[in-house]
């Protein structure tokens, strides 16, 4: 598939994007629109999987550990055929098959219930290492926030990883670098996000999160080494596709206004 071809298509989740929070008044749209390019790009280029047979026990396994940006993920599945799109229309209402943070096969393609944060390697860890035992072929991928980093479950279930040479677990952490209330290094520093990664035993690359030769390229080579977990730190940007709210800490908690949206839409990158 064409770049210009996924390019369209993530527009198309951004947009989409900016109807579901409006309509919902829920927050953390910033937040879904940093992981858009990366989830397109393994929803159609990289992951096997079937939307016509979700459960196949052979799938590999996408978690999003950063729960919070459950919008992003539901568009994608939706998009790719996983569910009707008119579900999208009910995010977040009450008693919808959508809410604010994903649940475990409330809809095909949520693979675990997540939002509370350090919560999705460690299930990530489980699950390939259960593959390992179980000699099954399919590839277990965590998406992680990068002030997510800061939760300490997330350190020891990269230490069993690395122990248990789970080369079939892919995590990438969405360095947007903006967390709830303040920019991410003000709060911990990351600076050394990478040599953290690899202090623990993981083969770790680094990737621009909006771009889409460089993610395909990075994925197809995974694992990057045999025998260890690979930790792909992808440099993303907050709001990323609407250039009011791109790198702007308010798009943490904001929910855009049913009537300034053909404003966002005009202000979208080419």
């Amino acid at each position: 598939m064409s770049n210009e071809i996924l390019k369209e298509i993530s527009k198309q989740i951004r947009i989409k994007l900016l109807y579901m929070h409006a309509k919902s008044g829920e927050s953390h749209i910033g937040s879904a629109l940093s992981i858009v390019d990366i989830l397109v790009v393994l929803y159609y280029e990289i992951l096997n999987i079937d939307p016509k047979d979700p459960f196949n026990p052979d799938r590999d396994r996408l978690i999003l550990s950063k729960g919070h940006a459950a919008s992003a993920l539901y568009a994608v599945l939706a998009k790719r055929g996983f569910f009707d799109e008119k579900i999208l229309e009910s995010f977040a209402e009450n008693g919808s098959k959508i809410s604010v943070h994903p649940e475990r096969f409330s809809v095909p393609g949520i693979e675990a219930s997540t939002g509370s944060l350090g919560h999705g390697l460690p299930i990530g860890v489980g699950i390939a290492l259960t593959a390992k035992k179980d000699k099954k072929n399919f590839k277990t991928y965590v998406i992680l926030s990068d002030g997510e980093c800061e939760e300490g479950s997330n350190w020891e279930a990269a230490i069993s990883a690395a122990r248990f040479k789970l080369d079939n677990l892919i995590a990438i952490v969405d360095k947007n670098k903006l967390q709830a209330y303040e920019r991410t290094d003000n709060i911990q520093n990351l600076s050394l996000l990478r040599k953290k990664w690899e202090a623990f035993g993981w083969a770790v690359a680094e990737v621009d999160g909006h771009n889409f030769k460089d993610l395909y390229n990075v994925f197809v080579k995974v694992p990057l080494v045999k025998d260890k977990p690979t930790l792909i730190i992808a440099e993303t940007v907050k709001g990323k596709g609407f250039k009011d709210m791109e790198d702007k800490l308010e798009w943490h908690y904001k929910s855009p206004k049913i009537e300034d949206l053909d404003k966002y839409i005009r202000s979208m990158e080419d």
